[in-house]
């Protein structure tokens, strides 16, 4: 039977990716306690300038503040949902954890994959271009990636400049874009674009099935209000205090 979504992947494959997916945006969005929310420092200096800058009430502000820690944690996944795809082409299959990202089965093939261009620092691109080196190195007939699924041009090319005043180059280390590495491994020109046609009707197949569950709020705004009211603080000053009571002069908060 013919696949009815793409044809390098089958439809069971891309409804398990989409599902994965979903239990990240889903475990995002639970319940943002307040000490979920202060479990990274809040800058509160950044948000008392949105707050005059953008013209938003106390309220709006956190809830916005909120949404943009799910925002984060949400793309993050969507990396890992690129290579649960990728892996599921037949001859490849994903790194879990492994050092890469993808490979192929008879090891012609390693990459590592970001969602976006410009994720990494110099330090960062100088140490996955020695770990693609080295995979190159250790596997004579590899063909190793960074691969940038959102990137600015359409491109396959080797990868080869310079960085941190070091000058990099290897025979088999290469860059490219998504659409040219989800090509070279489905071989389909369009398999990128083709994936994107269809993600609107196999999402809506999978929540057909999809038992929803009673969605929890999220609580941190409310414990704040509550401990703003409480301590007589804004809520922006509550926030400050609560999170960096121990800096020099923020224990006079009031």
């Amino acid at each position: 039977m013919a696949n009815k979504y793409l044809s390098y992947i089958s439809d069971e494959h891309l409804l398990s990716c989409i599902e994965n997916l979903h239990k990240s945006y889903l475990k995002a969005k639970a319940n943002v306690s307040k000490k979920k929310f202060y479990s990274n420092k809040i800058d509160t200096i950044k948000l008392t300038f949105d707050a005059s800058f953008n013209e938003l009430d106390e309220v709006t502000l956190i809830k916005t503040e909120i949404n943009r820690q799910i925002d984060k944690s949400i793309n993050n996944s969507i990396g890992t949902f690129h290579e649960q795809i990728l892996g599921g082409i037949k001859g490849y299959k994903v790194g879990n954890f492994s050092g890469f990202d993808i490979k192929a089965t008879d090891n012609t093939l390693f990459a590592d994959i970001k969602n976006k261009h410009n994720t990494m620092n110099s330090s960062s691109a100088e140490s996955l271009f020695q770990k693609l080196a080295n995979y190159a190195d250790t596997y004579k007939k590899a063909e190793c990636y960074w691969v940038q699924i959102l990137a600015k041009n359409s491109f396959n090319e080797k990868w080869f400049g310079e960085i941190n005043g070091k000058e990099y180059s290897h025979s088999r280390v290469n860059k490219i874009s998504g659409d040219q590495f989800y090509k070279l491994l489905s071989g389909r020109d369009n398999a990128l674009f083709e994936l994107y046609n269809i993600l609107p009707k196999a999402i809506s197949d999978y929540l057909k099935n999809f038992k929803t569950e009673k969605s929890q709020n999220n609580s941190a705004l409310e414990e704040i209000q509550t401990s703003s009211k409480e301590s007589k603080r804004s809520i922006l000053d509550e926030i400050t205090f609560e999170n960096y009571s121990y800096y020099l002069g923020f224990d006079k908060l009031e």
